[in-house]
């Protein structure tokens, strides 16, 4: 996998996880998935996101690491 598929994973998780933990243990749960969101929001124009950071630190492959090499 990618970092790209890792990260979708990783924001999906932590929306469907702060969300539960919003409706079964506190509503302030719900300002992580106000983070998340404005995260993935801001870095749409930014082009960085701290996690893509974090993966790649990490090893995780690029889409460009997948290309096939010219030759």
């Amino acid at each position: 996998m990618t970092v790209d598929r890792y990260l979708r994973m990783i924001a999906g998780a932590f929306v469907l996880a702060s969300m539960a933990l919003g409706h079964w243990v506190n509503p302030y749960w719900y300002l992580f998935t106000a983070f998340v969101g404005l995260n993935l929001f801001q870095s749409a124009f930014t082009d960085w996101c701290p996690m893509i950071t974090i993966l790649k630190k990490l090893g995780v492959k690029t889409c460009a690491d997948e290309l096939p090499a010219k030759g």
